[in-house]
């Protein structure tokens, strides 16, 4: 009887112990569908971290990268603010620091970074697709997530990944291409 006694404790104990810890919500299904979604996705933005390389210069900077429609707003900034620049990208053509758009910013943002940041193809490699609009290699990891991308003469690797409203987003990406290495860390994801 003491047994029985101690075995029914035992599962008591066990069962007060136990959470009520939500399973977590099933990933979408079907490469393309995914791909297809993410690469219509409107409104989306992101906090995290880049450290860019080149040859034997490099910088780091904080990261925040704002999606509305066809415009984003890329916010980069060194340790204390040093450096600081804004981004931004609209239909009516590029700025930079809140200068009207201009067809030199692109060779400013060069010299400023020391590299040729692929903006437009950012927006897609950021969330793991490949850009629509040019041709592409790609490999698969075990979740049918994207594991390495090649576009444009640049490699996209993807480390890691976090959930993020039921899907999972890359968490790291390393971006390489003659003698540059972009690595981007991701801290937050929003998407609406």
């Amino acid at each position: 009887m003491r047994r029985v006694l101690l075995i029914l404790s035992c599962v008591t104990v066990l069962a007060a112990c136990a959470t009520n810890r939500r399973a977590p919500a099933p990933l979408p299904e079907g490469w393309e569908q995914r791909v297809a979604d993410l690469q219509a996705s409107r409104s989306w933005q992101l906090d995290g971290r880049a450290a860019v390389a080149v040859g034997t210069q490099g910088w780091q900077a904080t990261l925040n990268w704002r999606q509305r429609g066809d415009s984003a707003e890329v916010h980069l900034s060194g340790p204390l603010g040093v450096g600081a620049l804004v981004l931004k990208r609209t239909p009516d053509g590029l700025s930079l620091d809140n200068a009207p758009p201009s067809d030199a910013v692109l060779a400013q943002l060069q010299e400023r970074l020391g590299v040729e940041l692929p903006i437009d193809h950012l927006r897609y490699w950021l969330l793991g697709v490949p850009d629509p609009s040019a041709a592409f290699e790609l490999k698969r990891n075990d979740q049918d997530r994207a594991l390495q991308l090649t576009q444009a003469d640049w490699n996209i690797a993807y480390d890691r990944y976090m959930p993020v409203d039921g899907d999972l987003l890359p968490a790291r990406v390393v971006l390489s291409r003659e003698g540059v290495r972009v690595r981007i860390a991701v801290d937050r994801w929003e998407r609406r």
